[in-house]
């Protein structure tokens, strides 16, 4: 399989902050989108859009909890979205919608980490449902006013997509749940959604990305017990990062904002990014990069059809 998958030379890299890429560029009367937008790196990511002069939507399933975090952040409104209640997409969208204005940027940074075994909606995987289809939706949904803005969807993976592509004979894990299994189907969802939105929407002026954000100590380990961070080398005893390679919020945040604004992207999309770059292909037990599963045009076309079957959304059927 041919790619477009090789670094550019960004001249950025692991260390770098969303402030960093941001610097120079000017997003006065741009809009965007960002799902998660009031925790962790999703936080940091409202805070530099806002900064560089973008209106910030904060769609949020506790939204006391979302307007507390994002007060005295100029430029920023919090709205309801539950991304596990399709229903709650749909209304948000409508009422977006309904404003009649344009989206420039949409970066779907929302997420859920190696829960216990949830289900959701019709009896749903919660990760694949969270992560994913709730992502598919409300891009869906919100088609015309992403066209209209004729910008960029940045979809928020993991390296944690290495865990595993689809599974295709039992995508919501009816026959035995292994939570980094799910998570890393998900994951693999996210650039897979990517790649398709990409093919979709280029004519209509809009291009995809997904990312790895990098490894952040944020809420998103809520699910994980202490000594399971511990174990891995993470934390020590009392919490404090160990891994060298583990970043800070803000530049966990980079990547992302670095997707969704970067002139160096022009003419790009259906990519997987890492370190502010565009990343490798990689191969089962080698290092940082992207797996063949996840950009393959053949199996994002796949997921798409099934998304849309399961959701009943399609915003180019």
């Amino acid at each position: 399989m041919t790619t477009p998958q090789h670094k550019i030379g960004s001249g950025f890299g692991a260390r770098s902050t969303a402030d960093d890429v941001l610097h120079g560029i000017d997003l006065s009367g741009k809009l965007a989108i960002v799902t998660g937008g009031y925790s962790g790196i999703g936080l940091e990511t409202t805070r530099a859009l806002a900064r560089a002069g973008a209106r910030v939507v904060v769609p949020a399933r506790r939204r006391e909890v979302a307007e507390e975090a994002v007060a005295g952040i100029g430029g920023v409104e919090v709205d309801e979205l539950d991304l596990a209640d399709l229903e709650s997409v749909r209304q948000f969208a409508e009422r977006f919608l309904a404003t009649g204005r344009s989206v420039e940027i949409v970066i779907n940074s929302a997420g859920i980490m190696a829960c216990p075994e949830t289900r959701v909606g019709p009896g749903w995987e919660a990760q694949f449902a969270t992560n994913h289809l709730g992502h598919y939706a409300l891009v869906n949904r919100l088609w015309p006013a992403v066209a209209q803005g004729r910008g960029r969807v940045v979809s928020v993976s993991s390296a944690g997509h290495r865990h595993a592509g689809i599974r295709w004979d039992d995508v919501q894990f009816e026959r035995g749940y292994d939570k980094w299994q799910a998570y890393g189907q998900a994951k693999t969802a996210n650039v897979l959604f990517a790649v398709q939105l990409d093919a979709l929407g280029r004519d209509a002026g809009v291009r995809a990305f997904a990312l790895h954000p990098g490894a952040i100590l944020t809420p998103l380990q809520r699910h994980l017990r202490k000594e399971e961070m511990v174990a891995a080398g993470w934390i020590d005893e009392e919490g404090n990062a160990l891994d060298p390679t583990f970043k800070t919020p803000e530049q966990g945040a980079a990547t992302q904002v670095w997707a969704a604004t970067s002139p160096q992207l022009a003419g790009m999309g259906g990519v997987y990014c890492e370190d502010c770059d565009l990343a490798e292909p990689t191969t089962e037990g080698a290092g940082p990069g992207v797996r063949d599963y996840a950009i393959d045009p053949e199996q994002a076309a796949r997921l798409w059809a099934l998304s849309a079957e399961l959701t009943g959304v399609n915003a180019f059927g």
